[in-house]
């Protein structure tokens, strides 16, 4: 790993931006491209939050992601001058993650579900949490490639062909996958229908 490489992927850890404008970010792109590592994390400092989020829910919010996200920081600042901005930067970023995180994946030994509950909620935010809660554990119970597609679309706001680009899938491919997670989704989520509730 060079210098630039190194000094590219620690930082971008640490940097936090307002997002550049379209011709701010097409200066930082060119300079980054040259292996200007400052340009490369003020380039990817607005999509570090939705990469890291990403990274955390594929990964079921792991110690790990750091690691993932620091292999994520480098791949894309090697890869950067083969970018070609045939799709947003904030999709070819979001492949990187999602290829990081199966990488990873793939190379661990069978996971085991670890809940990171930090304590009891208060009161007043119960019923919030236990909902939250809920739908953490639904999400974690789908496969990562339907986990990926509900976070992208239903909660980062990516279009379907957006989506099929940073996950190399086919447009089919991705209204199917969704459907199929909204399904399990709902199926986790619905309210327990043997109590004879309404």
């Amino acid at each position: 790993m060079g210098r630039g490489e190194a000094g590219a992927a620690e930082a971008a850890v640490h940097v936090t931006a307002i997002a550049p404008g379209s011709q701010q970010a097409d200066v930082l792109l060119r300079a980054a491209r040259r292996g200007e590592p400052d340009a490369f994390m003020r380039l990817l400092a607005p999509e570090r939050p939705r990469l890291e989020s990403l990274a955390s829910q594929l990964l079921g919010d792991r110690a790990d992601v750091a690691d993932v996200l620091q292999e994520v920081y480098l791949s894309a600042y090697r890869a950067l001058p083969k970018y070609r901005g045939d799709s947003r930067l904030a999709t070819w970023l979001y492949r990187i993650t999602y290829n990081a995180c199966l990488r990873h994946e793939a190379r661990r030994p069978e996971s085991t579900d670890a809940d990171a509950e930090q304590g009891p909620p208060s009161p007043d935010h119960a019923a919030s949490v236990v909902e939250r809660l809920d739908l953490a554990a639904a999400l974690a119970e789908l496969p990562i490639e339907q986990r990926a597609l509900v976070l992208m679309i239903d909660r980062d706001g990516f279009g379907y062909r957006a989506a099929a680009s940073a996950l190399s899938i086919p447009l089919g491919t991705v209204s199917s996958r969704l459907a199929a997670a909204r399904a399990k989704l709902r199926d986790a989520l619905a309210p327990d229908q043997e109590g004879g509730g309404a």
